[in-house]
């Protein structure tokens, strides 16, 4: 079960999300305005593009590993626009990445980028897997992206300054145009016996912890299991409301039934 919520209501919806009996992609696509000039396609094309493509992959070669199959599915898309759109510039669309595969017994998950895989496990705790260096860079950067707020080519250079920090050491990775980000992906794997379900998350869904604390992980899997993706989504709307924060696309993959795959 999945749920996607464009950020705004008329705007294209720049997450990706889907499943595959075996596998699921969540895909949270990213640019900087004025990106337009760069990529024709735009972002929503992007994360469109490369779910599709992972989705395609995962059910097609399942011998070979995640992180592998991530480069591949970055350079088929690359492809597809380098002979129309500048793919190298700091300004292309790039995208975050959560995958979760079942094979021989087992189930392995990749984070690539701001997104969640949350764990539901038969012993303890649920496991939250993320990815904090593109959270941790992008701190030393919000107070002046606040203070550029209302000037616009201001704020789109501060972004592009951030964004120069992607995929290069000491910075943080994410989808693009390299497929060698795959590389530096956080993998894991566990028996599927020791899991009861699982969940992908894009970072606007995962505000409901992260920004606005209104649960833990333990209480996402029990809206979830109770009420569905949409209600996690809707809880997020209603903060960032109360909050006044700008609303994020926000999208949710929720995997039930693992042992049956």
């Amino acid at each position: 079960m999945s749920s996607v919520a464009a950020g705004r209501p008329g705007r294209a919806n720049e997450d990706f999300g889907g499943a595959v009996p075996t596998a699921a992609v969540l895909i949270d696509g990213a640019g900087i305005p004025g990106g337009e000039a760069t990529c024709r396609h735009g972002v929503a094309w992007y994360a469109n593009r490369l779910g599709g493509g992972l989705l395609s992959l995962l059910s097609r070669e399942r011998d070979h590993s995640l992180p592998a199959l991530l480069a591949r599915a970055v350079e088929l898309v690359t492809d597809d626009h380098r002979d129309t759109c500048d793919v190298a510039s700091p300004l292309s669309p790039s995208a975050a990445v959560a995958l979760l595969r079942l094979s021989g017994g087992r189930a392995d998950h990749l984070v690539l980028g701001d997104a969640t895989v949350l764990l539901d496990r038969t012993a303890g705790p649920p496991l939250a897997v993320t990815d904090p260096r593109e959270v941790v860079i992008s701190r030393s950067y919000l107070p002046a992206l606040e203070a550029a707020a209302g000037d616009a080519d201001a704020y789109r250079r501060i972004l592009g300054d951030l964004r120069a920090n992607r995929n290069r050491p000491g910075g943080f990775w994410v989808a693009k145009d390299d497929p060698r980000a795959a590389e530096e992906a956080i993998t894991g794997t566990c028996p599927v016996a020791d899991l009861t379900g699982a969940a992908l998350l894009s970072n606007g869904a995962s505000r409901i912890v992260d920004r606005f604390q209104l649960t833990g992980w333990p209480g996402v899997l029990a809206i979830l299991s109770s009420h569905g993706p949409a209600d996690v989504i809707h809880r997020v709307r209603r903060a960032e409301a109360r909050h006044a924060v700008a609303a994020d696309d926000a999208t949710i993959v929720h995997c039930t039934g693992l042992g049956d795959a």
